[in-house]
């Protein structure tokens, strides 16, 4: 029986909680937040207990596992205290404000031997894996290009979220949103060497964080990608295709607002009609449930989960070093 703690009452508690409440393997014990009446209503709803605070809520012996569903500025002290009070730690993305905190995350984890996961669920779509099981298999051949539109539409009242302090946020739109994708690429095509970024606040402009940022990456394969992470989308999108030497892939939509989860799946020929193989993913986002399953599979097996914290700082460096490219005018090369 895995006991777990929550650390933020907010929207992504309220997609990881009920995973753990289904679960036969995992029992929630508490949850805990900056304001102590949202705290109680949410521990009400997946009948826990509501601790005073986080520090409390890692020192507790009756935990196993802590999720931190904090703003970023907060993810490093939480993590690693949890961590030297040996629980297992799922932190969702991006791992950390500064590149500095994510590395001294992973020197603990290590220290520790403490598994830290950073919460990369689009790993976890079934369109998304079926994708990668087609390359694996060499059906599309060498990869050589990746095109990634994902954007959302902004809200009013957005200036005075936590997403648009840079106190509290690791970046704009380009890396909270962005993330996803450069782990993505990350994943598919192997690791990103060279960048090049512009990003903007286009729209949302009673705040400094950027609310369009593009990007162009090179891999070490030689492969070229292309990022447009948006705030300005309007309606939600999300777009991923993958071009091999022999075929190609299109990943649209992740279920909810964003649409039917759909894998297009084609093969290159010079002279026959084009013949895709679509398939649309039916039911609700299976993603957290798939990522907690593997995250829960790594502690029992002490073994590596997929998007662990090496993933978490590469990403975070990827973008960090696309604000550089940026600021400079330069191609940065990615160490």
């Amino acid at each position: 029986m895995f006991r777990v703690g929550i650390v933020g009452a907010g929207l992504q508690c309220q997609r990881r909680a009920p995973v753990i409440t289904k679960s036969k393997e995992c029992k929630l014990i508490a949850i805990t937040s900056l304001h102590e009446d949202h705290t109680r209503q949410v521990a009400a709803q997946y009948e826990c207990e509501a601790e005073k605070n986080w520090e409390s809520l890692v020192s507790r012996k009756d935990i196993d596992v802590v999720i931190v569903c904090t703003p970023p500025h907060i993810h490093a002290d939480i993590s690693i205290a949890a961590m030297k009070a040996g629980k297992h730690v799922l932190c969702e993305k991006p791992l950390s404000r500064t590149l500095k905190e994510s590395e001294e995350m992973l020197k603990v984890s290590r220290s520790t031997g403490k598994i830290l996961k950073c919460g990369f669920n689009h790993r976890y779509h079934p369109a998304i894996t079926d994708a990668k099981a087609i390359i694996n298999k060499g059906l599309i051949g060498k990869l050589l290009l990746g095109r990634c539109r994902y954007g959302i539409c902004g809200r009013p009242g957005y200036e005075t979220e936590w997403r648009a302090n840079p106190e509290m946020a690791s970046g704009g739109q380009f890396i909270e949103q962005g993330t996803h994708a450069i782990d993505l690429y990350r994943w598919l095509f192997g690791e990103i060497v060279e960048v090049s970024c512009m990003t903007g606040v286009q729209y949302f402009q009673n705040q400094t964080l950027d609310d369009n940022g593009m990007a162009i990456f090179r891999t070490n394969s030689g492969a070229l990608l292309s990022l447009h992470a948006s705030l300005t989308q309007w309606k939600n999108l999300f777009s991923f295709e993958i071009i091999g030497e022999n075929g190609y892939l299109l990943i649209e939509g992740l279920g909810a607002s964003y649409g039917n989860e759909k894998l297009t799946f084609g093969v290159k020929d010079y002279n026959a009609p084009f013949n895709d193989h679509v398939t649309e993913y039916r039911g609700g986002d299976v993603s957290w449930q798939a990522e907690w399953n593997d995250f829960l599979n790594a502690i029992t097996k002490n073994t590596i989960p997929m998007g662990d914290a090496v993933d978490g700082l590469m990403s975070m460096k990827i973008a960090l070093a696309c604000y550089e490219a940026d600021k400079s005018g330069r191609v940065i090369k990615v160490s």
